[in-house]
């Protein structure tokens, strides 16, 4: 084992140093609230009748026994969803969990579901603007079934995109109560991601019609599991298992198979282990400390992973009284290098990746060079070093074994000795738009560096009309405001980017600048997402005016409105009429959501929780002068 690289102590220790007061209001309330009792030993008697009424005889008498000696009981909270491809194979989950902890001598009750809302689905639709909020919903569906303190150890069973996210802000509220995070595992392969990029580009530039793009969707999301690309979804599963929050190598196991069941099964008995009648008794908001957090930033960047844990890592850190912010992630990305290639910065899928090696080949490799912390706690046992495992079956039984000594394929996964490059790929950019983060894993070096007048849309579609009216066949930089979280919800702007693609390919230097969130998965175009202030705050992106040279550089992390600067300390940030984002598809009932959410470097949250500042007052706006937008 290596020394640690000393970016790593240093990153580590500033954030331990900067939430030290936070942190230690935060274990104080953790270690109170365990108390003494089984939890359920808080409630009467009326309240536990309640509880179990519903439970089967023999869990009904180890319920109903509160003594030191009471047996655990677990719960499940689950974000199944039958229309979902990721959340489907959970349905099963409950009776396997149900049946490990009856075999363990404990009980398990379903306390809670909470909402799985896909972003494939919602993507460029009204709905998207629900999305980044449904994160907060689900952390508070998961405090709403947690509240009836019927529980010692938490099974949180969830896959994507903002969903164990929420999970685990929901989890870290009830930090005294251990948790394993348990996940569904991704689809077989379908259709290969770079025809499926191919057929989307042809598509954008009406070569081909929409059966032809609804064919080629189908053969690749095309069963039950997680989208197989390297997006947001996958990157909730790396997170979790370098975090040491699933039993090693569960992440991308298929659905269906054996191996997945027996894995699901395992989490149960485990978590019986280690719940507060267990023998190794693992309170998960102990287990989430500032090391695990670094080791949880590194994994994002040796692996390509998604631009929206720029967000939701803030967040997630924020639940255990923890403070990260983008100059952390920006520092480790200098030093971390990039591991692998998936999609869509490369062209294999997880499936691949997890064939070759996969996440026990990245942590062993990552360990051996010091570049995460071994020395924490995980829901397996203390150490990390026994995440560099992958499971199986020995005659019959679950085992966990040393992962092969060389990668399987050095196109998709490659030792730290030989990286594919010697950074994260992940850049902070400043500049007078303010700060943005830009992923550029996928984009070729020489996209990296644009100098073009800034073209403004307050809307994604009025950029999608533009190119099909032919007023895009030259250089500029899409400057899409108004698009924050407490404009509109932050939606990905996804759509845009086999648009601006293929614009990339005819010779034009194009850019994307905005307060909104691109995919999780990012893409081949430069791109400065999450400016924050953002637009409807009264941010400088709202002063940039059509014609603006803007400059993006993504070598050197800036990113600047070309302005004279006593012309820019003059002009005074625009706004919009946003009345026609509150309504409609439920977003009237996200207003207060809206009008408390932080900024996207501050986790983007809408709690307000009195342990963090509240944000910034909206800075003076004034109207946009008529026809000063496209």
């Amino acid at each position: 084992m290596s020394s640690l690289h000393p970016v790593l102590v240093a990153v580590t220790q500033r954030i331990e140093a900067r939430s030290a007061a936070r942190r230690e209001a935060y274990l104080a309330r953790v270690r109170a609230a365990r108390g003494s009792k089984v939890e359920r030993g808080h409630l009467s008697c009326t309240n536990l009748a309640h509880a179990m009424a519903a439970a089967p005889a023999p869990a009904k008498r180890m319920l109903k026994e509160i003594t030191p000696q009471s047996r655990p009981n677990l719960a499940i909270v689950s974000a199944y969803n039958d229309m979902l491809s990721a959340h489907q194979p959970l349905g099963a989950f409950p009776a396997w969990i149900k049946e490990a902890a009856q075999a363990a001598g404990a009980t398990a009750q379903f306390a809670g579901g909470v909402p799985a809302m896909c972003d494939g689905v919602t993507q460029g639709q009204a709905g998207m603007e629900l999305s980044l909020f449904s994160r907060d919903v689900i952390a508070m569906a998961t405090a709403v079934a947690l509240s009836h303190q019927m529980f010692d150890a938490g099974l949180y069973l969830g896959v994507c995109d903002k969903i164990v996210p929420g999970l685990l802000i929901g989890a870290l509220a009830f930090g005294h109560l251990p948790g394993i995070f348990v996940p569904g595992g991704p689809m077989t392969s379908g259709m290969g991601n770079d025809e499926k990029a191919r057929i989307r580009a042809l598509y954008a530039e009406g070569k081909i019609g929409r059966a032809e793009l609804l064919e080629a969707e189908m053969q690749s999301y095309h069963s039950a599991g997680t989208c197989t690309f390297y997006g947001t979804a996958n990157s909730n599963q790396m997170l979790m298992e370098i975090m040491g929050l699933h039993l090693p190598g569960s992440a991308f196991v298929n659905p269906g198979t054996p191996l997945r069941e027996a894995l699901t099964r395992a989490a149960a008995t485990r978590a019986v282990a280690i719940s507060a009648e267990g023998p190794e008794y693992t309170p998960i908001g102990e287990l989430v400390d500032a090391r695990v957090i670094v080791n949880g930033l590194v994994g994002l960047l040796c692996t390509g992973g998604s631009t929206n844990h720029t967000i939701h890592l803030v967040a997630i850190a924020r639940a255990a009284g923890i403070d990260i912010n983008w100059t952390d992630f920006d520092d480790l990305s200098k030093a971390v290098p990039t591991l692998t290639k998936l999609y869509p910065n490369g062209r294999a899928d997880v499936n691949q990746f997890h064939a070759a090696g996969g996440m026990g080949f990245v942590i062993r490799e990552l360990l051996a060079a010091g570049l995460l912390h071994p020395d924490v706690q995980t829901v397996a046992g203390p150490g990390l070093a026994r995440y560099a495992q992958e499971p199986g079956f020995d005659g019959g039984q679950l085992v966990w074994r040393p992962v092969n000594d060389e990668t399987l394929d050095r196109d998709i996964l490659r030792p730290v000795s030989d990286p594919f490059a010697p950074d994260g790929g992940l850049k902070l950019m400043t500049g007078n738009l303010g700060r943005a983060v830009i992923k550029v894993s996928a984009v070729k070096p020489e996209y990296r560096v644009i100098t073009a007048p800034a073209l403004i849309f307050d809307d994604q579609d009025d950029l999608l009309a533009a190119f099909k009216r032919g007023e895009l066949e030259r250089d500029f930089v899409a400057v899409i405001r108004f698009q924050g979280p407490a404009a509109n919800g932050m939606p990905e702007l996804h759509k845009l980017m086999p648009t601006l693609g293929v614009l990339q390919e005819r010779g034009f230097k194009v850019a994307l600048v905005t307060d909104g969130r691109m995919s999780g998965a990012s893409g081949k175009v430069p791109s400065a997402i999450h400016v924050t202030p953002e637009a409807a705050h009264g941010g400088p992106i709202a002063k940039v005016r059509e014609g603006d040279l803007i400059t993006l550089n993504a070598h050197t992390g800036e990113v600047n409105a070309e302005v004279p600067p006593e012309v820019w300390a003059a002009r005074q940030a625009q706004s919009v009429d946003l009345s026609r984002r509150q309504y409609g598809v439920g977003r009237e009932l996200f207003a207060a959501f809206r009008h408390h959410v932080d900024g996207a470097e501050q986790g983007a949250t809408s709690f307000q929780h009195p342990d963090w500042a509240k944000p910034e007052p909206a800075l003076s706006a004034v109207p946009v002068a008529a026809g000063a937008t496209r």
